[in-house]
């Protein structure tokens, strides 16, 4: 292919969809952080944040400014190089997966004269599902590397948690989703939508696989009451440590970006995605259907933040044997029992 025979209106329309799902994956992940501040301080029966800005909405400001004006420690006996790429793996692993979810349906818009239909997807592939898991599993690389980098014998510790964590909480997870990739026949993101808005959302048909998925999700994203790679009592600090000013500041933005996108995931797989229950979309222009889209998508991602949040104050974190079994002896064999359910009333309704 030549440059004269470049789409350079698709570029364009990718390149911008790609800096607007970033710009907003960064925005909601920094007052995610405020909103759980306010959420703890409710459930504790205190104010939280209210100082910077009015109801202390300027408070993720200042503290992203505070890690930026921070000293970024190196420790002398680390190895530098895979100190630094440890949060960059986090922060990019976190980042990508956003590449396959559908955002909405679809824009109109007329681009130097010429008509264009914009899909809200920067890749429908038909391995969507497969591309997630495995940019998932990427994500604890970025643990293990900044954990063994660190030259510190918490952090690796925390690390190796991470790591065992993660490898034992993905295998009930993708079993839960075979169930549902069976009743769809689909790996594609986008077909698994379009499947519910003419149907039914699959939360009605796989209620079972949810709430695998849902308990896996904190595993994943290291949340509580599964954040023992970051156990403090136990641990100091987890495989983060010896980080500081922005390299800190990436791990943490990468575990709201990884609750953001598990929960936009759960809305795209279980709940309808883009479908904005009792409209009718065919009656709406395509531009504002698009919109009602977007925003029913955003309302069922902040239902599921609101839900995180709500568990990590509610809940004490496990302990790791307890960990463990939940996931090996609980977990994995429920898993399969769904899976095996779904296969004969599969079965059934075809004989």
């Amino acid at each position: 292919m030549t440059l004269l025979q470049i789409d350079w209106g698709l570029v364009i329309e990718k390149l911008v969809l790609i800096a607007a799902i970033i710009t907003a994956s960064l925005v909601i992940a920094m007052y995610a952080t405020y909103g759980e501040r306010k959420v703890a301080a409710v459930l504790q029966d205190r104010k939280g944040p209210n100082r910077a800005g009015p109801f202390g909405l300027l408070q993720p400001l200042a503290d992203g400014l505070k890690l930026f004006m921070k000293e970024d420690i190196i420790p002398n006996t680390s190895n530098k190089l895979l100190f630094v790429l440890g949060p960059s793996l986090a922060m990019l692993a976190a980042m990508m997966t956003s590449a396959v979810i559908p955002w909405g349906n679809q824009l109109h818009f007329n681009l130097f004269g010429v008509d264009r239909i914009v899909n809200l997807q920067i890749a429908d592939i038909n391995i969507g599902v497969l591309f997630i898991f495995g940019v998932v599993s990427m994500g604890i690389y970025g643990i293990m590397i900044g954990g063994w980098a660190s030259n510190n014998k918490f952090s690796l510790m925390a690390a190796m948690r991470g790591a065992s964590q993660v490898v034992s909480y993905e295998l009930p997870m993708g079993l839960s989703l075979i169930a549902l990739l069976m009743l769809t026949g689909s790996l594609s993101m986008k077909d698994i939508v379009e499947q519910q808005i003419n149907g039914h959302w699959y939360i009605l048909y796989q209620p079972l696989g949810f709430l695998i998925f849902f308990i896996c999700a904190f595993a994943e994203c290291n949340r509580a009451p599964f954040d023992l790679p970051e156990a403090e009592n136990e641990l100091n600090f987890g495989y983060h440590q010896e980080y500081s000013s922005m390299k800190l500041g990436f791990y943490l933005f990468a575990e709201y970006i990884n609750m953001f996108i598990s929960s936009v995931i759960m809305a795209t797989l279980f709940f309808g995605g883009y479908d904005m229950p009792f409209v009718d979309e065919t009656q709406l222009s395509l531009n504002m259907a698009a919109l009602v889209g977007i925003i029913a998508l955003l309302v069922k991602v902040v239902i599921f933040i609101f839900v995180f949040m709500w568990v990590r104050w509610t809940i004490p974190r496990f302990r790791y044997d307890q960990l463990m079994n939940l996931g090996w002896k609980s977990l994995i064999p429920l898993a399969l029992f769904n899976m095996l359910v779904t296969g004969a009333v599969i079965l059934w309704r075809q004989g």
